[in-house]
């Protein structure tokens, strides 16, 4: 089997490292069209949900992805990755936590925690690691202020 080159980094981790900045936290309910024949939820939704944590992470941190573009940074997906350990079900009611895993000028990993809404049971957990391009596709650096603005 083909390890990846963060797996064991970041693909390893189930809880939020308690040095980082603390993290944000969303409920969520797995919807009918999130979902396959047999009603468990399909894994592509798993990085949906981790895209709407992320939204949210930032849009608490008072950086909305509207507000990055529009100073023509964009935060673009390098690598994924999704552990799963328990499949969630039609209608069922988790948490999604996301934190700052690492924040560079060039790159920002987000770290993911999804968990069971009664128990706090690990359902799954992942990363994505996202590179600043400008409006040119080129690899560039975030401006002090929004590095600022995640940091803190």
């Amino acid at each position: 089997m083909k390890r990846y080159r963060n797996w064991e980094k970041y693909g390893n981790k189930i809880t939020p490292n308690l040095n980082k900045p603390e993290f944000i936290e969303v409920k969520e309910r797995v919807r009918y069209s999130e979902t396959d024949q047999m009603g468990v939820a399909h894994n592509k939704s798993y990085f949906e949900w981790f895209e709407i944590a992320r939204t949210e992470y930032c849009r608490q941190k008072n950086i909305p992805y509207k507000d990055i573009e529009a100073q023509g940074y964009y935060l673009v997906v390098a690598e994924s990755f999704c552990r799963y350990m328990k499949p969630l079900k039609y209608d069922e009611k988790f948490l999604i936590r996301v934190w700052a895993e690492e924040i560079k000028p060039k790159k920002i990993i987000f770290s993911y925690q999804l968990l069971t809404e009664e128990d706090e049971d690990p359902i799954a957990s992942g990363y994505t690691i996202h590179v600043v391009t400008n409006s040119k596709a080129r690899v560039c650096s975030l401006p002090e202020e929004l590095l600022n603005r995640f940091k803190s």
